[in-house]
């Protein structure tokens, strides 16, 4: 009973804090994130093209990755999700698994200097503000958290902090885990991919999607993953690249290797269940976008993130594939009961550049 009490006293305690009144009219947890909304006005419209889950989209959430994962719990790396990656660019994308950034960095650099110039904004804020906001565009994509108080970056990070497609199964283990991250939540940041294309690896296909729904964020990476490869038609795959029975689509040697892994690929089997994917992969970014931050000094600005689109689910096959033509190494969960899109087998077309 008296818990019961001190619990209603607690409640109504935090009911009487008052949010913030922006003077757009938005309201805040805390008026220091009010500066927010025009910065994330500005980003949808010289970013991400008036809010579009387009390649800007993409890739600053790949850009977040790069910047926060140069990191060890151990120390003497890099220090996380500081924005060094774009602030050091010049440093940081001469590392071989940067290759590709270079388009990202160069897009991203003007918007980051106005913003700083108008709000004072750090590096690392900037970075994983826009991969919260590119995210947000996507449709059944979470809401990511977003805190706002990183100093700026002091040092670029040290090259190889970065896993590649090429690495072995035990290497991105480890890389990860000396990041702080399971195996599970490796496998919960791959949900990533969902809405990612290929540059770098191939660029004589640019653009090319890992998934059939690539301006989508769902479990589709998860079914498409686990196809069996054969070769693009016209095209010899490149070192990190298994190639997908999807004409247009590529699939990553890591990816691959993760879904065939005991000790990762049960993880992968969220196939159908798209709120456990993005329960998860919020998590997952809250503790990639604060690596190497004192988050007792951050300010919780989620408040400022758009809310995505629903899911517009569910999943199916693509067109004249099933359950047949997947290599599933999983077998403590059933795999769901999935119906293929009507139709003649697909092509997909590249993600067309910004």
């Amino acid at each position: 009973m008296a818990f019961t009490r001190l619990a209603t006293i607690v409640s109504l305690a935090l009911g009487l804090i008052e949010r913030a009144t922006c003077t757009n009219g938005k309201t805040a947890g805390n008026a220091v994130c009010c500066p927010l909304f025009d910065a994330v006005d500005f980003l949808q419209t010289n970013l991400f093209d008036g809010g579009e889950c387009g390649e800007e989209a993409h890739s600053a959430l790949r850009l977040t990755f790069h910047d926060a994962i140069e990191f060890s719990i151990h120390g003497g790396m890099g220090g996380g999700a500081d924005g060094s990656i774009l602030v050091f660019n010049a440093t940081e994308l001469q590392f071989h698994a940067n290759r590709g950034i270079d388009d990202i960095t160069s897009r991203q650099f003007p918007v980051f200097q106005a913003l700083n110039e108008q709000s004072g904004l750090s590096g690392g804020d900037f970075v994983h503000l826009a991969g919260a906001v590119g995210t947000a565009n996507c449709p059944g994509a979470p809401r990511l958290e977003f805190m706002l108080g990183r100093l700026a970056p002091v040092a670029p990070a040290p090259d190889l902090t970065i896993p590649e497609p090429t690495d072995t199964v035990t290497a991105i283990l480890a890389r990860f885990a000396d990041a702080g991250f399971s195996p599970e939540e490796v496998i919960v940041l791959l949900s990533s991919h969902t809405i990612a294309a290929a540059d770098d690896i191939d660029t004589t296909i640019p653009g090319t999607p890992f998934d059939s729904t690539v301006n989508t964020f769902d479990t589709q990476i998860f079914l498409e993953v686990l196809l069996k490869g054969t070769l693009f038609p016209g095209n010899d795959p490149q070192p990190g690249e298994i190639t997908s029975p999807i004409a247009g689509e590529m699939l990553l040697q890591s990816d691959f290797l993760l879904s065939q892994d005991s000790r990762t690929a049960c993880f992968l089997a969220v196939h159908d269940n798209q709120e456990r994917m993005t329960t998860q992969f919020k998590a997952a970014m809250a503790k990639l976008q604060t690596l190497g931050q004192n988050t007792a000094s951050l300010v919780d600005c989620s408040d400022v993130i758009p809310v995505p689109a629903p899911f517009p689910g569910p999943i199916k096959f693509p067109p004249s594939f099933s359950k047949a033509d997947l290599q599933i190494a999983c077998t403590q969960e059933a795999f769901p009961s999935l119906a293929t899109v009507a139709g003649p087998a697909p092509t997909l077309a590249p993600v067309p550049a910004s």
